[in-house]
């Protein structure tokens, strides 16, 4: 085991105070020290109470260990409601907005034993304008969005757990930006109440953590399953279909490399990985989701837009401006194209166990001024479909690079054991030669 209790993964975290080698304080502890060192270079959190934290600790520490989660830190996104801790997801709108209520994946964490240390920085409105938040990879780059702070603390060693929330792709760009394991899963597969919705259509909750194995951990727990963690790995020849998606060419080099990299690892350790095409109009779908994300944010943001519209940024007045200039009747039309595909995507995936594909189309940009591009995670997320973003690769400057691993819909657990499989694989690749 690691020296420093903030190096452990959530898994490892809940065994270790589970059979009495280290207590909730000693985690909390552990991180808070961390945070303190850090934060002031990283900036991942929007609220942080360190009393309440502690207290909270010592509290699970009084308590008869229970729950999975049982002492356990995790952080939460600030776009999502939490009744003891301020939620302003991530605009000034709502600085010290105080809910009266836990979105449901913060109270079941908190029946599972979790301790919630703080709110983590989310961009505006989980949209593309940044907050301050620094990639600890390299603090001159971006560390993606919109799930910023949640992915950053996991990779600084603060946290070994945050949730995240995606719409387009922030939880899987954030992830390979920052070198975590990311989660996003189908659409659908958990309860979004408490969380503000952006375009409801695409909204799903993910996690960002250390390991596959802590992704799942964290699932099971807030869905009130059980199971062995260790029985839980793919055991057969995983057959993974190499998608390099229409937009193939806007993949940076280091990218392609990597990809083809993961797919010669998954080949050489079992795998039967076929280079697919996915039907042609498909390449389609990153503009339907466009369309409804954009239509559905200017009625999910009317308030916001018409009473405190100078307080939000040009981005977001400017993607609530094109929702409000798109007919009912185009919005309809994207939406059937979009129920088609995915009818068409599940009958299409039963020839594969996993789909591998780009995460991002490099490492994180220079600069915190954007974050990124997210267009190899739209067609993905308009599917509906569970991702997870698995790191390993390394671009030329060091930076991480994440691969993706994508399954059908309602198909979280498979992709988590293929994950699983893979993971240890696609850490040993190595930074792409020049």
């Amino acid at each position: 085991m690691t020296s420093d209790p903030a190096d452990l993964g959530l898994f490892e975290m809940a065994e270790a105070v589970r059979q009495g080698r280290l207590r909730s304080v000693d985690l909390v502890e552990a991180c808070l020290e961390r945070i303190a060192r850090r934060e002031a270079q990283v900036h991942a959190w929007a609220w942080l109470d360190r009393t309440a934290a502690l207290a909270s600790a010592r509290q699970c520490d009084r308590q008869a260990s229970g729950g999975p989660l049982h002492g356990v830190p995790i952080a939460v996104k600030d776009i999502i409601d939490t009744v003891d801790m301020p939620t302003a997801y991530g605009s000034p709108i709502y600085r010290g907005k105080q809910p009266n209520w836990d979105a449901s994946c913060v109270a079941l964490a908190r029946r599972a034993g979790a301790v919630i240390l703080g709110k983590t920085v989310s961009t505006e409105f989980a949209y593309f304008a940044p907050g301050p938040t620094a990639n600890p990879r390299n603090l001159q780059h971006t560390p993606g969005g919109s799930s910023s702070g949640s992915a950053a603390a996991v990779a600084d060693g603060m946290v070994p757990a945050g949730f995240g929330t995606q719409t387009a792709a922030s939880v899987t760009r954030p992830a390979s930006y920052c070198g975590v394991v990311g989660y996003k899963s189908s659409h659908g597969g958990f309860n979004l109440a408490g969380i503000k919705p952006f375009a409801p259509s695409f909204d799903a909750l993910g996690t960002l953590t250390r390991q596959v194995v802590d992704a799942q951990w964290l699932r099971w727990s807030l869905l009130g399953e059980r199971h062995s963690a260790d029985s839980c790995v793919w055991t057969d020849k995983p057959r993974i279909g190499l998608c390099r998606t229409p937009w193939w060419d806007h993949a940076h080099a280091d990218c392609q490399q990597a990809i083809a990299a993961a797919a010669q690892a998954l080949s050489a350790a079992g795998a039967t990985v076929t280079d697919l095409t996915l039907p042609a109009h498909f390449d389609q779908l990153a503009a339907h989701h466009k369309t409804i994300m954009a239509y559905e944010a200017a009625h999910s943001l009317a308030f916001e837009y018409d009473r405190h519209h100078a307080q939000l940024s040009p981005q977001l007045r400017q993607l609530i401006d094109d929702g409000i200039a798109i007919s009912r009747t185009h919005y309809l039309d994207a939406q059937k194209s979009a129920a088609s595909a995915r009818a068409e995507f599940a009958l299409w995936m039963q020839g594969w166990d996993a789909l591998l594909a780009p995460s991002a189309p490099g490492a994180a940009p220079l600069g915190l001024h954007a974050t990124g591009d997210p267009l190899f995670s739209r067609i993905w997320t308009l599917l509906g479909v569970p991702t997870m973003t698995l790191p390993g690769a390394s671009a030329r400057n060091g930076l991480p690079i994440g691969v993706q691993l994508i399954c059908q819909v309602g198909a979280d657990e498979r992709l988590l054991a293929i994950a699983r499989w893979a993971e240890p694989l696609i850490r040993d690749l190595s930074a792409p030669q020049p």
